[in-house]
């Protein structure tokens, strides 16, 4: 067997704000927060138009974090997607638009990163024990191999002007788990907008979308935590950011240790194996959260030296850190600096 240090919630990224509710002269912003997808989101917003009631605004962000559940979380039975997983090989489904839209997304995303993001590892996320089973046994280099045949998105048959996904292996699964808690912060800052609210910072376990200003009337501020597997809360930097979306990656909560080597909860799904590189941690800043989300994962599993040439590329902005003997190293992109401030 192996031993597991750590079977919690991937990195976060640390939301606040400088002035809370009170501030002489301001508006006091009004806080919002519920439960989905297994984890929490919270909203802060404030100057809505007369008449926008925060009922109406919990109601607006729920109705389209419905949507996603209905459509993408593989936890649901009854989702979209966990009946496509459960389909035989060469069974249509016609999907709806919206699991149409990340599908597409992360079709794309695979080509980019030659297979380094594949969004049907979820068969080797199970085998490695991190999946809803939690721990098992270290795997045989066999048991790899024959899962690897029902893993690659080359096995899908995706006909988009349809809608129409069928699977060349039936033990083929899609997981969208680094693509719709990202597109559900998106469509609640969609319906943010519908409603004009012009000052906002939306989040779902660690996803943001940010508009206009915080409550203070600068920037809003979202810290970088820094890497530490026993605790949370420290910083490592701080981007000061508008109109955009934000997530970060990494591999220091979710890990196991086998015979001395750690092992991360990501999967390469080119090797079938947990990368075991030097990358700590990527966060990403992208107009959309949905994009964020998917681009900190995929740049994770490329490691340092490809990530930020891609990234380079790409024209994305990155803010990545390595190991480096027993400190940590950090890199930002072109694109990051402008939102960056490093921690000392």
């Amino acid at each position: 067997m192996f031993s597991m240090l750590a079977w919690v919630k991937r990195p976060a990224l640390l939301l606040a704000f400088c002035c809370m509710a009170g501030c002489a002269g301001e508006e006091s912003p009004v806080q919002l927060r519920g439960a989905i997808f297994g984890t929490t989101w919270s909203l802060t917003y404030n100057q809505a138009p007369e008449g926008v009631t925060p009922s109406q605004v919990k109601a607006e962000i729920e109705a389209a974090f419905a949507l996603v559940n209905q459509s993408m979380n593989h936890y649901d039975p009854e989702s979209l997607i966990s009946q496509f997983n459960a389909l035989d090989k060469d069974a249509p489904l016609e999907v709806d638009w919206d699991f149409a839209y990340v599908l597409s997304a992360a079709l794309n995303l695979n080509e980019i990163t030659g297979g380094a993001y594949d969004v049907t590892v979820s068969a080797l996320s199970d085998l490695w024990g991190f999946g809803p089973a939690g721990p098992r046994r270290f795997p045989e280099p066999a048991e790899v191999d024959a899962v690897r045949e029902a893993v690659g998105s080359r096995q899908l048959n995706w006909h988009s002007a349809t809608r129409q996904l069928s699977k060349q292996a039936a033990a083929l699964a899609l997981d969208f788990s680094s693509l719709a808690k990202g597109y559900a912060v998106d469509l609640g800052a969609d319906a943010l907008d519908d409603l004009n609210v012009p000052h906002f910072m939306l989040e779902v376990g660690g996803e943001v979308r940010v508009r206009g200003f915080s409550p203070r009337g600068d920037l809003w501020r979202i810290a970088v935590e820094r890497p530490d597997p026993g605790a949370r809360g420290g910083v490592q930097a701080t981007l000061a950011v508008s109109d955009t979306g934000i997530a970060t990656s990494g591999d220091y909560r979710n890990f196991f240790e086998h015979e001395g080597r750690r092992y991360s909860h990501l999967i390469d799904p080119r090797s079938g194996y947990p990368v075991q590189h030097d990358v700590v941690s990527v966060t990403v800043v992208h107009g959309s959260a949905m994009m964020a989300d998917a681009w900190a994962t995929a740049l994770t599993v490329l490691g340092s030296s490809e990530a930020m040439l891609l990234a380079e590329q790409r024209d994305l902005a990155v803010y990545l850190l390595k190991r480096s003997g027993d400190g940590l190293e950090a890199f930002s992109s072109t694109a990051m600096k402008p939102w960056l401030h490093e921690s000392r």
